[in-house]
């Protein structure tokens, strides 16, 4: 192992690990160890149930809008949907390399004899649509939501993060669509460079350039048009709640607004901390959110591990038996034969 791949691998997970654990210390310096286990233990069962719905009901929904974007390439069922995408967060927790929209779209491309990169680009064509309901909904946040005040203008912050995402995820969806037609061309330089990659790498890549002009695709229909941004929308409302069930789970209410500050703010820390590589992005953005909207840390924290070890309970847990139920071996989905291969 050459000394870069030792230093993506482990030194600089593991920096990032010890910083994520410092900043946790900084944030829950004073916590009572009394009051955490007194709240954990009067948490009510009820209001953790529908968290649970919640949290399964957010990656059906997820399911419905893929569903959509591939209909016109080939109708698949929501159910079957959902499964393939729990089993890609699946296998991402067994190599967390971010290769669950690879394994989800495996799974989909051999169940559906279809083409494994046409499926992928879908799967992109959804992410890109989320990340733009989502940059929206950051600046609705920014500009009539109730932000906390801080050291700092974290509204103004707020603002352009949702401004940049907005344009990034605009971008490349348009860039996407944009080379569609391209791609039927083999003098253009996309083309080019694809073709180059297959004859590099075999039979097996052969019709790549195809697979992935059959994959850029968005529904005919007006109807399913409107259902992917309304399921977007959806999602990220579902989403919101997952703080309001937890947190009446130990009695905090908070306002609406409140609730949507709270997953825009661990939304951007996730995404920030992937990409420094300091893992638990969405626990340290949690707990700063909580602490901003002045929620007292005993209750904050347990909200934030109800949360946390809930989602990665249910949908890793049942990804993990639909992936052992589909018989995948992660070594073939994580292979080049198995990542790229034009047929299913």
């Amino acid at each position: 192992m050459t000394a870069r791949r030792i230093l993506w691998r482990w030194v600089i997970p593991v920096a990032g690990a010890g910083m994520a654990l410092v900043l946790l210390f900084a944030l829950y310096r004073n916590l009572d160890l009394a009051r955490l286990v007194a709240a954990l233990a009067a948490a009510d069962a009820r209001w953790l149930i529908a968290l649970a719905a919640t949290i399964l009901l957010e990656q059906f929904i997820r399911g419905f809008k893929w569903r959509q974007i591939l209909f016109d390439l080939k109708p698949i069922s929501s159910g079957r949907l959902f499964g393939a995408i729990l089993a890609g967060y699946g296998a991402a927790t067994l190599v967390p390399l971010g290769i669950s929209p690879l394994v989800r779209s495996w799974l989909v491309a051999r169940m559906e004899q279809l083409r494994v990169a046409s499926v992928l680009v879908t799967a992109a064509i959804e992410r890109f649509i989320d990340g733009i309901i989502f940059a929206l909904i950051a600046g609705l946040v920014a500009v009539v939501g109730q932000v906390p005040s801080v050291e700092g203008n974290l509204r103004t912050g707020l603002a352009v993060a949702g401004a940049l995402a907005l344009a990034l995820f605009a971008a490349l969806l348009w860039v996407l669509f944009r080379s569609r037609d391209t791609l039927a061309r083999s003098d253009a330089r996309i083309s080019q460079f694809i073709d180059r990659i297959v004859a590099k790498g075999g039979a097996w890549l052969e019709g790549l350039r195809a697979a992935i002009g059959d994959g850029i695709v968005w529904p005919r229909s007006q109807v399913r048009q409107a259902a992917i941004i309304l399921a977007s929308v959806a999602m990220k409302a579902v989403s919101a709640t997952h703080f309001l069930w937890a947190g009446l789970s130990v009695g905090v209410v908070l306002g609406a607004f409140d609730y949507i500050f709270l997953m825009v703010f661990a939304g951007f820390a996730m995404v920030v901390s992937r990409f420094i590589r300091v893992p638990g992005g969405f626990v340290i953005g949690s707990a700063f959110a909580l602490k901003l909207l002045g929620v007292p840390d005993e209750q904050a924290l347990v909200m934030i591990v109800f949360n946390h070890v809930m989602s990665i309970t249910l949908v890793v847990g049942i990804g993990l038996v639909v992936l052992w139920q589909s018989g995948l071996d992660i070594r073939k989905a994580t292979g080049t034969r198995g990542s790229l291969d034009a047929r299913a």
